[in-house]
């Protein structure tokens, strides 16, 4: 008695046995057809050898799928939507510009001619407007307002004033050389390599 396997694979090769057959049989007549005109004629070896590699080729479309897919082995992950969408991401970074900074920027804007009017702190259609004219104006980017350049260049950018590299910045003198407690201008000089003959101990 054959197993089920057995079975299955007899039953391939007498389909594949058969379509062999059939193949050679079109080869046969296509040579035939052929002898006459203009198109290559096949011989029978290399009328063997395609008609073996199509085999090989059809060969898997003959077979049984022996792996099926359940409707289960597709379902969603154990969690279930309950009327809501599920949010697809999380918003991040600023979402809104503050009053206070559009106000800022509508004054700037007002004072290089590119707004009109009276500043209303609102980040309007007018206002969003005015920042791209003034950032295709400048060859900037214009798909998100404002730019940081467009911002730097209206002179609302970051305060670096008390920097230490600022042109004018108001730092304080250091204290003079007398008011340094002696073992650390020893531990200064000592770290230097200068001579500590000058230092007071």
């Amino acid at each position: 008695m054959l197993s089920n396997q057995s079975k299955y694979w007899t039953d391939l090769s007498g389909k594949v046995v058969e379509k062999q057959v059939r193949l050679l049989a079109l080869f046969d007549k296509f040579n035939a057809l052929a002898r006459g005109g203009h198109v290559i004629v096949l011989s029978t070896r290399a009328s063997l050898a395609l008609a073996l590699a199509v085999l090989l080729v059809a060969a898997p479309a003959f077979a049984t799928r022996t792996h099926k897919t359940t409707a289960s082995s597709h379902a969603r992950s154990g969690r279930k939507l309950t009327g809501k969408k599920a949010k697809s991401h999380k918003l991040h970074g600023q979402q809104a510009i503050d009053s206070n900074r559009v106000t800022q920027i509508q004054h700037a804007l007002i004072r290089e001619h590119y707004l009109s009017g009276d500043a209303n702190g609102q980040w309007d259609s007018t206002t969003q407007a005015a920042m791209q004219k003034y950032q295709s104006d400048h060859g900037w980017q214009t798909r998100l307002l404002p730019d940081s350049r467009a911002i730097k260049s209206l002179g609302l950018g970051p305060d670096y004033s008390t920097a230490l590299n600022a042109k004018n910045s108001s730092f304080a003198p250091p204290a003079p050389a007398a008011t340094i407690p002696s073992e650390q201008a020893s531990g200064f000089a000592a770290a230097s390599g200068a001579a500590t003959a000058g230092v007071n101990h």
